[in-house]
This record gives C-alpha cells, structure tokens and sequence, in this order.
C-alpha cells in the first residue's frame, strides 16, 4: 500500500505532539515512582540491618522479630516492584498503540484515520471541559480508549484543584506543588510563591494580623527578598480597601482567577498537553485561512464561519489571512492588473493584460497564441475591457 511521504508524516506528527508526549511523561512519572519505592525500600532495611549489626546488645529474640519484620518487608518490597513492573509493562504498551495508530496512516485509509482523529480531539476537549462521563462513552461507543486519555485521573487532578481555587482554597493546589517540586523547580515556576502570597493576602483581607505575621515568616521567608513578597508584606499597613492601586489589586477577587489560569497552564505544561483544547487548535488553523475584514461586516454571507459569533470570538487573535479584494494577476507578465488597466479578452473567455497581447501581436503580424489553450486569434477579434 502506499505510505504517505515523510515530508506529510513529519508535518502529522508536529500536530500530534500532545498524543504521544502525554502518554510518554506518565510513564517517566510511574518510572520515577517506582524508583523512589526501590530506594525507600532498600535504604530502610539496609539500615536496619547495619545498626542490628553494630549494636552488641540485641537478644535472640529482638534478632527474630527483625528478621521477620525484615522479611515481611522485602516482600512488601517486591510485591510493589511487581506492581510498578506491571503499571510500567502496560503503559509502555499503550505508547506503543499510540505510536502504531500513527504509523497506520495510509493515503487509501485517510478518511477513516481522520475521522479517528476527529473523535480523539472531541474526547480531549470533553475531558477539558470537565464532561468525563461524555468523554468515556464516546471513547468506548469508537473503540479508541487506548488513543485517549481517559484512563487518566489527570484530568479530574486538574479539576479538584481548579474548583478549589474557584472557592479561595489553595491547599489542594499546594499539595500538588509539593507532589511535583522537583519537575516545578527545574522549570523555575513559581506557583507555590503565588499560591503563598494569596494565603497571605487572605489573612489581611480577615484582619488577622497577627496571623498574617506568623505565615509570613514561616512560608514567606524562605523565598528571599522578592519584590512580589515585599509588595505583599506592605499591605500589613494598610487595609483592604485600600485605593493605591499597586496594592488594591492584591485584594481583588480576580486574583483567584489568574491562580487557576496559572495552575492549568503548568499542570498541561508538566503533562505534555497543549495549552488549549485541541479542537481549539485545528479550528483556528482553518479559521486563519479564512478570516478576512468582510467576515467582520454586518453583510457578511451565512455561509462564512465567521459571520458565527463563537467562531468570531475564536479567530480575534489570528491575523488576517489574505485581502478582502482578489488580485487579477497577468498570465504573461506575471504582473498584477490594477484599476483601470486595459485588459485584452480574447475569444475562448481568458484575459491578459492588454499591454502583453499588443507585444505579441506587433511581433507576429497582429497574430496572437493563447498561452492557455495554444489557440490563435488575431488582434482585431481581441475585446478591450477594463477593472473597475
């Protein structure tokens, strides 16, 4: 069968970065897991045994009980390991149907693998959108739960924390800082900072100053003499009704909004997802290519997309994609047609500029050869028009 080139593979796969990165990042985080239950496990009974081994007054009895607890947890250890063995066999094998499903894609099976594709990108957005349920029996109902991520509680993570926010709770959101510091301080984000600052400001708005004092030094401190802590600090002599505005902005309730905004943009970061719903994506991808200033005017024909307003709304940060008036391009000179240029219509419907034809035709005694259609004319059955 034939394959599509590489030149259209690469270009599928620059889309299709999220539908292997996801996948990829969970089975280095269970890597990483299990690694950590290893060492952990490891570390405990080796130390166990070195102070068992130094210390000169341990009874037959105390040796026995070690050494049960020792065995009991070695094998608390492997069944663990066996575990963590399993959950890695089986991601490994659903990043290689992933991998497999994109090397499928056949010129002759095209329609099929986009439809495909199309139920993938619906289920994401639906996972977004908080609609599990939705999302499982469209996967289910297209036999595509290997190709999504439902099988993931990343997703309702994502929504425990953003509704905790909503509701000016950062503990969750904090929790899940400390669940992921390490990869977080490798990308020098500083949410926990954001989510500290908020806290604070909270203990202000309430008048618990004192309390306010004690979380400052406890939880801010450690971040150093940063600006955002200093501007924090200050609202400690001030109240929440404070009219300066590099202060009352700490109090506003839209604060809460920009941590929710911050915490979906590193929660999709650090799982390889997109910032945006993929069907966001491929919809601004047509829709670049069709927005022009007409779609925006009240006479805009149903037919266009962007006389939609969703679809308005959607494509206002894409540039527009061509001119609202067409070009006339010459066939000969390759040159464009402005306003009120002579143009020559021959015969068989084609035009060119008129400009073009009357060289032609002063060097082949009045005759002129279509360069479309091979046909001959003479000048004089040559029409004159213009562009308006």
């Amino acid at each position: 069968m034939t394959r599509l080139t590489r030149y259209q593979m690469i270009e599928i796969l620059k889309l299709e970065h999220q539908f292997l990165r996801v996948p990829f990042e969970r089975y280095k985080k269970t890597i990483r897991a299990n690694h950590c239950v290893a060492e952990r496990g490891i570390s405990d009974v080796i130390s166990r045994v070195s102070n068992a081994a130094t210390d000169g007054n341990v009874s037959i009895d105390d040796a026995v009980t070690l050494l049960k607890f020792l065995v009991w947890r070695l094998q608390e250890l492997k069944w663990n390991l066996v575990e963590g063995n399993r959950v890695e066999q089986l991601q490994a094998q659903k990043y290689l149907v992933r991998f497999d499903h994109l090397e499928s894609a056949e010129l002759e099976n095209m329609s099929e693998w986009n439809s495909t594709r199309l139920n993938r990108i619906l289920v994401d957005y639906m996972l977004r959108m908080s609609y599990y349920d939705t999302a499982v029996k469209l996967a289910e109902c297209k036999n595509i739960q290997d190709l999504v991520d439902i099988d993931t509680d990343a997703f309702q993570e994502a929504k425990i924390v953003t509704d905790a926010l909503q509701n000016r709770n950062v503990a969750p959101a904090l929790a899940w800082c400390a669940e992921n510091k390490s990869r977080l301080k490798e990308s020098k984000v500083e949410l926990e900072l954001q989510l500290r600052l908020q806290e604070f400001i909270e203990l202000v708005r309430d008048e618990n100053y004192l309390q306010a004092l004690n979380y400052a030094n406890n939880q801010l401190t450690p971040w150093g003499d940063l600006e955002e802590v200093k501007q924090a600090m200050a609202t400690l002599a001030l109240s929440k009704d404070t009219s300066i505005p590099t202060y009352k902005v700490l109090f506003e309730t839209e604060q809460w909004d920009k941590l929710a905004k911050q915490f979906k943009h590193e929660f999709f970061k650090l799982h390889g997802m997109t910032l945006k719903p993929l069907l966001n994506i491929y919809l601004q991808a047509g829709l670049s290519a069709l927005k022009t200033p007409y779609c925006y005017e009240d006479d805009c024909t149903k037919e266009d997309p962007l006389s939609q307003e969703p679809f308005r709304v959607l494509a206002s940060p894409l540039p527009y994609s061509k001119l609202g008036a067409s070009k006339l391009v010459c066939y000969i000179t390759k040159e464009p047609m402005e306003r009120l240029t002579a143009v020559a219509v021959m015969p068989n419907g084609y035009f060119y500029s008129f400009e073009a034809v009357s060289l032609i035709a002063s060097r082949n005694h009045g005759w002129i050869k279509c360069p479309r259609t091979g046909s001959y004319y003479h000048i004089s059955q040559v029409l004159t028009a213009s562009i308006p």
